[in-house]
């Protein structure tokens, strides 16, 4: 009998001993997998940080030929606007050049209340066709090269749009009459509207309407 539990007492020994073998080796297993996994989760954090930093650069790179660009545009921008001003001042002094230069010969007005043009109307009417005829006659008489102005003007009834289209109208009729009629170059034939500016009668009569509706036709030498 004592043989028999002696057995199984060292028999119930080897059982824990061989059962703590199994979980340790469990264990280093378990632990084995577990860095494994650590490692591969470090990895991919560094390669996740390494494309983060080369993210950053590149981006660093972008921000900064975007900033030469701007830098480019800003000067191209100042360049261009140097040039206008250069433009537009050179323009002042020519035609400041040009008026001081030539000078008024004589100047006829064409407008309504000479029975002229009409209300609304850029069509030459006879009166105007016939004071036109004279005038070309003089430049014929005298051809040392006039330079003729033709300014077209309205009274206020209207738009400004519509005034500086109607007095532009105005300004062409006389400016091909001259032309078809009488042969004046065109080269030497200019047009301007002046809408209702410049008016030369008060605008709240019907008589002072009648003389703003006019075209100016001036001759300089």
């Amino acid at each position: 009998m004592r043989k028999f539990v002696l057995a199984m007492s060292v028999a119930s020994i080897a059982a824990l001993g061989s059962t703590a073998c199994a979980t340790k080796g469990f264990v280093r297993d378990r632990v084995g997998e577990v860095n494994d996994k650590v490692e591969t989760v470090s990895r991919s954090l560094e390669e996740t940080q390494e494309r983060t930093r080369k993210n950053e650069a590149r981006i660093g790179e972008a921000e900064q030929k975007i900033q030469q660009v701007d830098q480019r545009a800003a000067a191209a921008n100042a360049a261009a606007t140097e040039a206008r001003t250069a433009a537009d001042t050179a323009a002042t002094k020519a035609e400041a050049v040009e008026k001081a230069v030539k000078r008024i010969v004589y100047e006829v007005t064409l407008s309504e209340d000479q029975g002229n043009f009409k209300f609304g109307q850029a069509t030459l009417p006879e009166e105007a066709k016939a004071r036109l005829d004279e005038v070309a006659s003089q430049l014929k008489a005298n051809p040392n090269g006039a330079y003729i102005e033709v300014e077209g003007y309205t009274d206020s009834i209207g738009s400004k749009e519509y005034n500086h289209q109607l007095g532009l109208q105005r300004a062409e009729s006389v400016k091909r009459y001259l032309y078809t009629q009488h042969q004046i170059p065109l080269h030497r034939i200019s047009v301007i509207s002046y809408g209702s500016e410049n008016p030369i009668a008060p605008n709240n009569t019907r008589a002072g309407r009648a003389k703003n509706r006019r075209v100016v036709i001036k001759v300089l030498v």
